[in-house]
């Protein structure tokens, strides 16, 4: 006769730590008598299900080397911000990944767009999606350096595979030759295939003069701008709100 110590033996053998850890709690809170064995079973294969799926995610959002670790839930929609809850909600969906569509995210510095940009990656990691979040800057300081070590095709692969790729303060730096024609191969791998989110502190119709080179960048703009939904935000920065909230609260302790 099996014992309960086998079956618990038989999961970590198995790695079904979902099932595992529900039976061993089951056991130790004397459980067993309130389910029948359907329901057991029930409720051992949800548990696993469970856990396979928080795990998938888990490893998802690590490998995608956020920023900032934000759901779609953590985002405050004050109208000075002006970004529509509808439009964030339809995006979480994330059909525009499955049509290979864009997102662009502007406004001033301290917005929160990051933040935005962040939660809206961690929400396809949930939906099973590959996401990369780089700082535009350090991406393009990562290649050029990989250039130089023979590293390049390889780096520029995992780029290519991910399902949505975000560039984190795109334009921040002035694009030299070089960058310019990373942008573009990133681009053209990446057209009609997979998504794209970049956030910038500068309006989109400042990008044609910050890319630089009309050529380059009539066709990285059109690439990438044409099909794009737009998040406009605006308003005072968060930090300084937060910074001033901070001090009217020290002193009223005062």
């Amino acid at each position: 006769m099996i014992s309960n110590n086998d079956t618990l033996d038989k999961f970590r053998q198995l790695k079904l730590w979902g099932m595992y850890h529900t039976f061993k709690t089951i056991l130790e809170t004397a459980k067993t008598n309130s389910h029948t064995p359907d329901q057991l079973i029930a409720e051992l294969i949800q548990a696993e299900t469970e856990y396979r799926m928080n795990k998938r995610i888990s490893q998802a959002v690590i490998a995608a080397k956020f920023r900032h670790k934000f759901s779609i839930e953590q985002i405050n929609f004050y109208h000075e911000r002006n970004i529509d809850r509808n439009q964030i909600m339809r995006l979480a969906e994330c059909k525009y990944i499955d049509a290979h569509e864009n997102i662009i995210i502007t406004g001033p510095t301290g917005i929160g767009k990051s933040y935005l940009a962040c939660a809206l990656g961690y929400q396809a990691c949930v939906n099973g999606y590959k996401v990369l979040f780089w700082g535009s800057r350090k991406l393009f300081t990562k290649l050029k350096l990989a250039r130089a070590d023979g590293s390049y095709i390889k780096e520029m692969a995992k780029i290519e595979r991910c399902d949505l790729l975000i560039l984190d303060d795109f334009g921040i730096d002035p694009f030299d030759a070089v960058t310019r024609a990373m942008l573009m191969e990133i681009i053209e791998d990446r057209e009609q295939k997979t998504s794209l989110i970049l956030t910038s502190q500068l309006p989109v119709k400042a990008w044609f003069d910050m890319i630089g080179e009309k050529t380059i960048a009539d066709a990285v703009l059109d690439r990438i701008v044409h099909d794009a939904h737009r998040i406009e935000a605006s308003g005072e920065s968060l930090r300084k709100i937060k910074a001033k909230k901070a001090d009217m609260e020290e002193s009223t302790y005062e």
